[in-house]
Formats: structure tokens, C-alpha cells, sequence
């Protein structure tokens, strides 16, 4: 398998939700932040409740997402992406991905992430909020209930 090219990464980024707001130029510095990883079929890529710190897209292959011991979930291919809320807070796991093909992914890192919001692109922070904002209203309308307020 060849690396995916940056027009390719491009691509792949566009297709998210999260980044679905971003110009063709704040894209590109984005996707130049991932980094290329292959993964034997078999192999647990992130678990449920550990600590997560990168965002992942499928460039090729597939995998299976799954919640509470296996209780099936998702099936990912080409264009998936999953780490998204990790990429944001740095909080845990929310479910198991298990590559169920050879895969090739896209990482991108919490950490430089953060790094290129502050130095290069602070018009991205605001833009992804208001996605994200979007994201947990149309939840909340699904359930017809809101997030609970306290603790």
C-alpha cells in the first residue's frame, strides 16, 4: 500500500463531520499533521475506557467498533474516522475498534492538534465547536431529552 498523498488526506478529512466547516487551506495544514500507520487485521487499534489521545480515519481496510465486551456497535471502511471526542478532550474510550482487515489509518495526534490551533489556526477552534455544538443538538433532539445540567 502507498502512503495516501496529502490531496488524499485532504479528502479523507473532508468526509468527517468534525472538520466539516474547514477551508481547502485549513485542511491541508491539518491533514500534513497526520501521520500513516498500518495494522495487522486482528488487532485491537483503541479499547473501551482507556485514556485516548489521537483521532483516527481509515485510509483502507475495515474494523469493527463494539461497546461493553463485544456487544457490536459499527462496522468501519475507507472514510471512517473514530477518536474524534479523544481528539477534543483527551477523554476516555467510548468504545473498542478491532481491525477485521489489514488497515491503514490516519493518526492525528490531540497534541499537535492543539499545538496548530494555537500557533497557526485559531479561526479552527470556534468552527469546530460549532460542529460539535450541532453534533450533541441533534443527540439531544434524537432522544428528546438534554444533557444534564450539575453534577
Amino acid at each position: 500500500m502507498d502512503e495516501p498523498r496529502l490531496a488524499e488526506r485532504v479528502a479523507l478529512l473532508r468526509g468527517g463531520w468534525l472538520f466539516s466547516e474547514c477551508t481547502d487551506d485549513e485542511l491541508e495544514r491539518i491533514a500534513a499533521l497526520t501521520h500513516v500507520t498500518r495494522v495487522p487485521a486482528g488487532t485491537v487499534v483503541v479499547r473501551e475506557g482507556d485514556e485516548g489521545g489521537e483521532f483516527y480515519v481509515v485510509a483502507s481496510g475495515s474494523a469493527h467498533v463494539s461497546v461493553d465486551d463485544d456487544a457490536p456497535l459499527a462496522d468501519l471502511d475507507a472514510g471512517s474516522f473514530f477518536g474524534e471526542m479523544a481528539l477534543l478532550d483527551g477523554g476516555e474510550r467510548v468504545a473498542t475498534v478491532t481491525a477485521t482487515t489489514d488497515l491503514e489509518l490516519m493518526v492525528l495526534h490531540r497534541d499537535e492538534f492543539n499545538e496548530m490551533l494555537a500557533m497557526a489556526m485559531p479561526t479552527v477552534a470556534p468552527k469546530l465547536l460549532a460542529v460539535v455544538g450541532r453534533r450533541v443538538r441533534e443527540l439531544e433532539a434524537r432522544q428528546g431529552r438534554g444533557v444534564p445540567f450539575g453534577a
